[in-house]
This record gives structure tokens, C-alpha cells and sequence, in this order.
């Protein structure tokens, strides 16, 4: 290179835009062509958009842009788009994934919750909600059906009711319990045993009579209670076709609930043969030896026979 002015010297020295200045055009300075670089004559070409030139290959020619304006090179794509010349590392073998590989699903990479899993277990908890609630109230209804039943047949300690029409005693034996014939009684007052009217269950046939007065009584002193607690007494007798009653009086304490000797088989009046049924108390007896009385008081009404007397465990019904 001779000497003088003869562009710039190095590439940092290059001015790509001098020949858009008057000192510039001055020193020769010139729009980029085909073949050469910007600004002066002889400078150093190095600068070019990247992607735009490959080795071996000439780099396509600028534009030439009016005065006040930047040139733009050919082939350079619009803002925001890709220049064709680029080559993005997604293009070259081995580079990274072109698009994001899809995620299972088909819902855009994300998996949505599992909805039909979350619905059975919803469902099984409510299941298991309702069979307890359930179970509870079955419980409940038991529990209250057994509180009303025993409320049902929780009478009054001396509770007298309407036996079965059976003169049976079979009660005393199926719990083993005592039972008396109107002979083992300890008699009080006008009592005496007799044995003309036909239909007595004791033995021989013997019965209690001369109950009809105030003051006469039957005592059963009870032997080999095995445990305190309720118990039923039942008493056989006859009636002369209308309702009698008499007072019962357990280890020395009367009862306010009579013994009802009702004519429950529906005998004419005076018929005693036809009248023998029997009634039942509800009691509370001590382990051991107890006493229960049945006698004619002021107030009963007490024209009946006697003949025998009978233990049952609990509070039961005939």
C-alpha cells in the first residue's frame, strides 16, 4: 500500500458509515458493493451478519439505503423473523429437540388429576358414613326396643296380672324352684283344708277353705332361694263365678298391689268346680329363706279357694 490516505488502517479504524460523511466521501469512502466491504477503499472486510456467509461462498451484496438510513443487507428476513440464512442449532444433527415431545395425557404436557380414582374413594367413604350411621341406629333401636320391653313388664314389686287359663305349676320346674300344695301351708285364722269341691291341682286334692273372713291367711316359708332378685309367685284357686282379691305380704312388708283372683275361666256364680285357675305377683326375694303371706284384709274381698303355690325366676309373664 503506497502512502497517503488510502482508507482506514486497521478494522477497528474501518468506519462502515463513513462515506455517509463529507470528510469521509472526501477520503473515498464508499457504499458496500458485491464484492467489497464498507467504507474506505481497501479496508478490511470482516464484518457480516451472522448466518449470512458460509466459507467458500460470497456473501450476497447490501442494499444501498438512502441518506440518514441504515443499508440492509439482501436476503435479511423482517423484525421478529427468522433470516434464512440462520441456521438454528435445532437444524444440525445431534442438536436438541425440535418441538416438545407431547407428555402423556393429551392434555399439553400436564396430566390432570385422577378424577375416577378421586370419585371411587369419595364414594367409599360415603359408603362407610352411611353403614355406620346405619349400624349406629340399628344399635339404638335394639338398645330401645330392650329398654321398652323391660319398661313393658317392670311392674310394681307385687304386680298382679291375668294368668293363662292352665292350672299347670310347670313353671317351678323348669327353674327348679319350690313349690307348695295347699297341706304344707301354715294356715291363720278361719283357713282349713277340705277336699270336696272337684278340681283342685294339689295333691289329694286338697285345697284351702274358710278364706272368706277377715284375718285368715297362708303362709309359705320358702326354703333354698339361690340368689336375691325378681321372681314371679303364682297362686292356684277357684273363685265362685266373681272377681275376689286378697293381700300380699312378703318377709314382713304388705304389698300395695292386691292378688287378683278374678274369674278369669268365666264360671256361673257359685260354681267352684268350674272356677279353678290361677293368678301371679312379682317380687323381690333375698338368697336363702323368705316368707310370703296371703291373707284377707279389711277391704278384700276374699270368698276363694287356695290350693297350691309356685316360684318362677324373673319377672315373667304366664
Amino acid at each position: 500500500m503506497t502512502a497517503g490516505n488510502n482508507g482506514a488502517s486497521t478494522p477497528e479504524d474501518d468506519d462502515p458509515f463513513g462515506y455517509l460523511y463529507e470528510d469521509g466521501q472526501a477520503n473515498g469512502a464508499q457504499p458496500p458493493s458485491g464484492g467489497g466491504g464498507y467504507g474506505y477503499p481497501g479496508s478490511v472486510n470482516r464484518v457480516r451478519a451472522v448466518g449470512q456467509r458460509q466459507y467458500g461462498q460470497q456473501a450476497p451484496a447490501a442494499a444501498t439505503a438512502p441518506y440518514g438510513q441504515v443499508p440492509q443487507q439482501q436476503g435479511a428476513a423482517p423484525y421478529g423473523q427468522t433470516n434464512a440464512h440462520y441456521a438454528a442449532p435445532e437444524t444440525f444433527p445431534g442438536g436438541p429437540p425440535t418441538s416438545r415431545q407431547q407428555s402423556y395425557g393429551g392434555d399439553g404436557g400436564r396430566r390432570g388429576p385422577n378424577t375416577k380414582g378421586l370419585l371411587i374413594g369419595a364414594i367409599a367413604v360415603v359408603a362407610a358414613v352411611v353403614i355406620g350411621i346405619g349400624v349406629a341406629m340399628m344399635g339404638g333401636d335394639d338398645d330401645k326396643g330392650a329398654d321398652d320391653s323391660e319398661a313393658a313388664t317392670t311392674p310394681t314389686t307385687s304386680q298382679s296380672a291375668e294368668p293363662s287359663p292352665s292350672n299347670s305349676n310347670s313353671e317351678a320346674s323348669q327353674d327348679n324352684l319350690p313349690t307348695i300344695d295347699a297341706k304344707a301351708l301354715a294356715l291363720g285364722g278361719t283357713a282349713a283344708t277340705a277336699s270336696d269341691v272337684k278340681g283342685a291341682k294339689a295333691d289329694g286334692g286338697v285345697y284351702v277353705t274358710g278364706f272368706n273372713q277377715v284375718g285368715a291367711s297362708v303362709t309359705w316359708t320358702v326354703n333354698g332361694i339361690p340368689k336375691s332378685g325378681k321372681y314371679t309367685v303364682y297362686v292356684g284357686y277357684s273363685v265362685p263365678g266373681k272377681d275376689q282379691n286378697a293381700t300380699l305380704t312378703v318377709n314382713g312388708t304388705a304389698s300395695t298391689t292386691p292378688v287378683d283372683l278374678k274369674n278369669w275361666t268365666g264360671a256361673k256364680e257359685g260354681d267352684f268346680e268350674k272356677g279353678w285357675t290361677k293368678t301371679y305377683n312379682y317380687v323381690q326375694l333375698n338368697k336363702g329363706t323368705n316368707t310370703i303371706k296371703v291373707s284377707c284384709e279389711q277391704g278384700n274381698q276374699c270368698d276363694a279357694l287356695l290350693d297350691q303355690m309356685w316360684l318362677v325366676k324373673g319377672w315373667v309373664k304366664s
